[in-house]
């Protein structure tokens, strides 16, 4: 009894000894051996052309109502007339319609690069324009911010993009290789006939691009547990999944009702999904993030994320209690559409409710979906996915030369002292359509964000601030340079 005593405390003892040690010995990498590259750029005079490119209201509309065509136009001549070198050198196309795509001729055969933002931005939801601290459309600087439906997502990526070039092209540099700019129109609602009309287009060309980089990450000023700025570069991004359930009732007058209304049947289904959310995935691709942050945190963080292995069980309800955080880490379910009767007295013939997956790379549309049937588990509930149902983007490596030739790019233009990590981007982007023709497809963009900007992204008062727009004009500008550095395929 007392060896067996001594082995029930010997094991933990050892456990956490091993655990403890990991913690002590993990530590960052040393700082980068790279130096900060001074870029001259005009703040105020880039502001100016963001915001004026803020004034065009290039909305995508909910389908079936049709975007504002001439809107999209007025903007491509603003481009023309604001980008001449551009536009007299780079080759054009009009993909899809309205989006566009420019291809930069390389002075070599390498493998190209593919820079990509979107045009189109969200509508303004109506009833809210007055609450926004200056007009949506109207284009204003104040108070070091450009204000604008489009600040951060996404024409600062575009415009960003188009004065790098532009600076470029006056001091006459030419890129190794041929770089592709390519900016979709429709990507706020999926991208089908913008980005993935052009991703099709240049696979029917035979390119195979060595690099691909689209909006996504951000440039955080600091993490929990985490004192270094960190930038995020998402290396994947999530499925989306719809999913649709009814059931049917028999109708009738309210005051003899079944033991459950078609209504309590549907409710029912949904409060079950809610309870019993998809777990928590504390290794794979979401856990990079706290895999490469953990060295920067103190002991005890080191201790926990160190160690998932052994305190995985402790770890999941933490991080589960931070909405941001869980959703990294699982596929999430959100409820958006209830819809169901018509008078107060009449029993429902049919409810229905629509019910939102972002789904982690590791799961699938079919996975989610046997999922949810198991879980509702009642066949008076119908099942049924509704259209963009998408799998997760394939997992770009973070160990590539092309990742770390971002991370160089953001340790010249944004700071040494950053901390570059991969994350899977909880939303959509139309790089989505870049995974099956290229292993290195990015998602960031080179500005530092504070939280209450995310919320001002889709919603009110979107802005940016000039002195970061102006760095993110750099870092494209550092990037296009730095691509020479890119294996030839």
């Amino acid at each position: 009894m007392k060896k067996v005593l001594a082995v029930l405390v010997a094991v933990p003892a050892l456990l956490v000894g091993v655990a403890l040690v990991r913690a002590l010995t993990l530590r960052p990498d040393p700082p980068p051996t790279v130096e900060a590259v001074e870029i001259p750029v005009d703040e105020r005079a880039v502001a100016e052309r963001l915001a004026r490119a803020l004034t065009y209201p290039t909305v995508s509309p909910l389908p079936p109502a049709e975007p504002d065509s001439a809107a999209f136009r007025a903007f491509h001549a603003f481009l023309e007339e604001t980008f001449p070198r551009v536009h007299g050198t780079l080759a054009r196309e009009t993909i899809g319609g309205l989006g566009l795509l420019y291809r930069w001729e390389g002075t070599s055969e390498a493998a190209p690069v593919v820079l990509m933002g979107h045009q189109d931005v969200v509508p303004v939801l109506a009833g809210t324009e007055s609450d926004w601290e200056h007009p949506p459309f109207g284009g204003v600087i104040a108070d070091g911010w450009v204000w604008g439906r489009g600040a951060l997502d996404d024409k600062a990526t575009v415009l960003g993009i188009l004065e790098a070039v532009e600076a470029l092209l006056a001091e006459g540099w030419a890129p190794p290789r041929t770089l592709w700019l390519a900016f979709g129109h429709d990507e706020e609602i999926g991208g089908h006939n913008g980005a993935r009309a052009i991703a099709e287009l240049l696979a029917a060309r035979g390119e195979a691009p060595a690099l691909v980089l689209d909006e996504g990450g951000t440039v955080l000023p600091g993490f929990p547990g985490v004192d270094p700025p960190v930038a995020l570069v998402g290396i994947s991004e999530k499925g989306y999944l719809s999913l649709e359930l009814t059931a049917q009732g028999l109708g009738g007058h309210s005051s003899s009702p079944p033991p459950q209304t078609a209504i309590g049947i549907v409710a029912a289904a949904v409060t079950r999904l809610e309870a019993d959310p998809f777990p928590l995935a504390l290794d794979g691709t979401g856990a990079l993030l706290f895999e490469r942050l953990a060295p920067h945190m103190g002991l005890g963080g080191r201790l926990l994320l160190g160690n998932r292995w052994l305190f995985g069980p402790v770890l999941a309800p933490l991080l589960g209690r931070s909405g941001e955080v869980s959703a990294l880490l699982r596929t999430t379910t959100a409820a958006t559409v209830f819809q169901s009767g018509e008078k107060d007295n009449v029993l429902p013939i049919e409810a229905r409710a629509v019910v939102n997956f972002r789904i982690r790379p590791g799961e699938t549309v079919e996975s989610v979906t046997a999922r949810v049937r198991d879980v509702i588990d009642d066949d008076r509930v119908r099942v049924r996915p509704l259209e963009s149902a998408r799998d997760p983007s394939p997992v770009s490596d973070p160990d590539s030369e092309a990742f770390a030739l971002l991370a160089r790019t953001i340790h010249e233009v944004i700071g040494t002292d950053v901390v570059v990590t991969p994350y899977v981007v909880p939303g959509g982007t139309d790089a989505w359509y870049y995974g099956a023709r290229s292993a290195n497809v990015f998602r960031f963009l080179p500005i530092r964000f504070e939280m209450e900007d995310l919320a001002r992204m889709h919603g009110t008062g979107e802005r940016i601030a000039v002195a970061e727009y102006a760095q993110a004009v750099r870092f494209f500008r550092r990037l296009i340079q730095n691509t020479e550095h890119l294996p030839w395929t």
